[in-house]
């Protein structure tokens, strides 16, 4: 029943962050919306209830299969991505290159502010 719990827990936060987006016409993906509520509303409580986490740890464990659905999709139109693959690949190690770079200034900042 914990379980059950959660999981509508967590999916009342992301009909809640759809229902924003949507009737603000915010320029951001609901769940995100949704996403960014509950992280606050866990903060002003100061604690993670037992049944969220479980359904959390539940979800986690099956992460994985939810990247089939991206990976069939690349397979599906892989003669449209063949097209641009040179442009694609530029734009993962960039995006890669930028992500890691940011984050090891981020990192930088964070121990000398923490000393």
């Amino acid at each position: 029943m914990a379980f059950l719990h959660g999981i509508t827990l967590l999916l009342l936060f992301q009909l809640i962050g759809e229902l924003l987006v949507h009737l603000g016409q915010l320029p951001l993906p609901g769940p995100v919306a949704g996403m960014a509520l509950l992280f606050i509303t866990l903060i002003l409580r100061r604690g993670l209830p037992e049944s969220l986490s479980g359904a959390a740890t539940s979800l986690l464990g099956h992460l994985s299969l939810l990247f089939v659905p991206a990976g069939v999709g690349v397979m599906l139109h892989f003669d449209k991505l063949a097209g641009d693959w040179l442009a694609i690949a530029a734009a993962l190690l960039l995006g890669t290159l930028i992500t890691l770079a940011l984050t090891a200034l981020l990192m930088q900042l964070l121990l000398r502010w923490q000393r």
